[in-house]
């Protein structure tokens, strides 16, 4: 739990994702899409891939990937910020956070 605490520290917006997962890539596209620059760790990449696999798993992310965080805090998988976008929360999510500044409602 403390890597991950440090891993997301100061940053508007981390994924954790796999280079090879769909989801994540969506996920990735999706809030890019809005202008934020996200932090990806890409845990098949990372040598230390697998304890941070087994530490989001510990705190509840089922599948571990992609697993999001605004704010320093945990949003979750790739249901939880389709359900935000759908309903208009995800834009002042970031905007909170700090990840965009200036957001059009169409």
């Amino acid at each position: 739990m403390d890597m991950i605490t440090s891993m997301v520290a100061e940053k508007p917006v981390v994924i954790f994702s796999k280079s090879s997962c769909c989801l994540s890539y969506s996920i990735k596209s999706l809030i890019s899409g809005f202008g934020a620059n996200p932090t990806v760790y890409e845990l098949d990449e990372l040598a230390n891939g697998q304890q941070i696999e087994t530490a989001l798993l510990e705190m509840g992310c089922q599948p571990c990937v992609p697993a999001v965080f605004i704010g320093q805090q945990f949003i979750g998988g790739a249901n939880n910020i389709m359900s935000l976008h759908v309903r208009n929360e995800l834009a002042p999510l970031l905007m909170n956070a700090r990840a965009i500044w200036i957001w059009k409602k169409k």
